[in-house]
């Protein structure tokens, strides 16, 4: 069956945001407990919401607010100067909506957030329907955020195919019952997602036209 909607994850997929995620962490851990844990803690949970990561160190929901505060803050501060749309991926996009297909935004980002990205890139007028963090009760690896963008697009699963980066966004796609795609651009390489067995790897943001 021909592939008529494409939903993609933002971070690591669309925009290169990797550098400014873990200077976040570190800003974070060093500010609220003085201490800077090893990237890899945060590349483990790249994909997942914030509250999400730090709640693995600590259970105070008031703590974790105000971690969530202090990354929101400097993230927000070195945003722009730090963050770019990967090569390519712009004008591959484009040419999806070019074609009539109907393309989603389904990001662990708050709504806000993901717009300030999609803005750098000159892709905010691009997706048919944007479902960020702070709308739907269970993130990513929860099929939820997959399964409310195809609700809002009021389109099925068949004929749909998620694409990400990360293993969370692999194990959401397979969890709404959609096709997934691996963008190996981002930060994980095939070693890392080879077990999850996506439906198709992406070399690089042209692959995006074979997909069609």
């Amino acid at each position: 069956m021909a592939l008529t909607t494409f939903l993609f994850d933002l971070d690591g997929t669309l925009i290169d945001s990797i550098e400014l995620i873990l200077r976040s962490y570190r800003h974070t851990m060093r500010a609220h407990r003085g201490l800077e844990p090893p990237d890899e803690v945060w590349m483990k949970g790249l994909g997942t919401p914030l509250w999400v990561q730090f709640r693995d160190w600590t259970d105070d929901p008031a703590e974790i607010e105000a971690m969530v505060a202090t990354y929101r803050a400097y993230n927000l501060e070195h945003h722009d100067a730090l963050v770019r749309p990967y090569d390519g991926v712009v004008a591959a996009v484009r040419a999806l909506r070019h074609q009539g297909k109907t393309l989603g935004l389904v990001t662990s980002k708050m709504r806000s957030g993901a717009l300030r990205g999609l803005r750098l890139a000159g892709l905010e007028d691009t997706f048919a329907v944007i479902v960020g963090a702070d709308e739907v009760t269970h993130p990513k690896p929860h099929p939820e955020p997959v399964l409310k963008a195809l609700e809002c697009l009021r389109a099925p699963a068949t004929g749909a195919v998620f694409i990400g980066d990360s293993r969370h966004d692999i194990e959401c796609g397979r969890a709404a019952g959609v096709k997934t795609a691996a963008a190996l651009w981002g930060p994980f390489d095939r070693a890392q997602l080879q077990d999850l067995e996506p439906d198709y790897w992406l070399e690089r943001p042209e692959d995006l036209a074979a997909l069609g």
